[in-house]
């Protein structure tokens, strides 16, 4: 039995999947698929850069998606009857190609207008987003209410990836004012990250209602199995209720925590696969679930051993 599992934004790098499209002709017809329904060689951009271009939210977010399609080209067949499956962010949208809700090219042109209009939303209102390490969720949150009291901007609990790291999001001000209540708190670190706006956080409402255009546009399928979404931590199997928590999950926090003690009540015993680029997701995994099994299908080489 399986959980599969999608990374999202921020495991992108210059060179991903080339070394899928070069072993496996599966793999780089999908990734010729979605430069055909993009209209630009984003796997041209994903296997040579430059790293400038790859960083633009509108070029990660479908180049990651991508690069997780590719190697579910390749797998899929092996993989099983799948218990359920969850993705980070925009991974979710990888977890419903995965279930067969959408097929990749669509997928990657939702997503590719979602970091457009996630973008466009950060443009419009700046906003900034940090880790939190070392703390726990609950004097997070607390902190982001300290720093949101008042007229004095927004600052909210925006990723819950493990007990003890936790993002925040929101007004730049609100933010640095979280944060060094965070460190006051016991926190270990307080990173800022590079991002184009605060995700995750009621900054980004503006990019609502294009978001549901496109999702209403879009007419997924049913669902061979249940993905966990973020905004609710709930395995979700109804095309409907897909529709409007990816659109909420814009400016609800992503509960990775609480996804995953779900998927392992979910699918007892589960062996939970990372597929796409990177291997962060397993490592949270291991820190919310005790003793869970895991295997990350990123590289040709660890596809390879798979097969194998």
């Amino acid at each position: 039995m399986k959980v599969l599992l999608f990374p999202g934004q921020g495991a992108q790098k210059v060179g991903m999947a080339a070394d899928l499209a070069a072993a496996f002709p599966a793999a780089r017809a999908t990734l010729e698929a979605i430069d055909k329904a993009l209209g630009v060689p984003l796997s041209t951009l994903m296997a040579e850069g430059p790293e400038s271009e790859l960083q633009l939210t509108h070029n990660t977010q479908p180049a990651i998606l991508a690069h997780s399609a590719a190697v579910l080209a390749v797998v899929g067949d092996r993989l099983g009857d799948a218990a359920c499956a969850a993705g980070h962010s925009l991974g979710e949208y990888s977890a419903w190609v995965a279930a067969g809700a959408f097929d990749a090219p669509t997928a990657a042109k939702l997503v590719r207008r979602r970091g457009e209009l996630m973008f466009a939303a950060g443009q419009a209102r700046a906003g900034a987003m940090a880790a939190i390490l070392g703390l726990g969720t609950a004097e997070v949150e607390a902190a982001c209410a300290g720093a949101s009291a008042g007229d004095s901007g927004v600052a909210v609990a925006a990723n819950l990836n493990a007990p003890d790291q936790t993002v925040i999001s929101g007004d730049p001000a609100a933010v640095e004012r979280a944060g060094e209540l965070c460190k006051a708190a016991g926190a270990k670190r307080v990173v800022a990250l590079k991002v184009s706006g605060a995700f995750h956080s009621p900054l980004m409402e503006p990019a609502v209602d294009g978001l549901k255009q496109a999702l209403a546009a879009a007419s997924l399928a049913t669902p061979k199995f249940p993905v966990i979404a973020n905004a609710v931590a709930r395995p979700v199997d109804h095309p409907d209720q897909a529709v409007t928590l990816l659109a909420d999950q814009l400016t609800a926090p992503v509960r990775w925590v609480e996804c995953m003690r779900t998927a392992a009540e979910f699918a007892p015993g589960a062996t939970f696969v990372e597929i796409g680029p990177g291997n962060v997701l397993s490592g949270l995994v291991k820190r919310i679930v005790p003793g869970a099994s895991t295997v990350t299908l990123g590289t040709a080489k660890e596809v390879e051993a798979f097969l194998a």
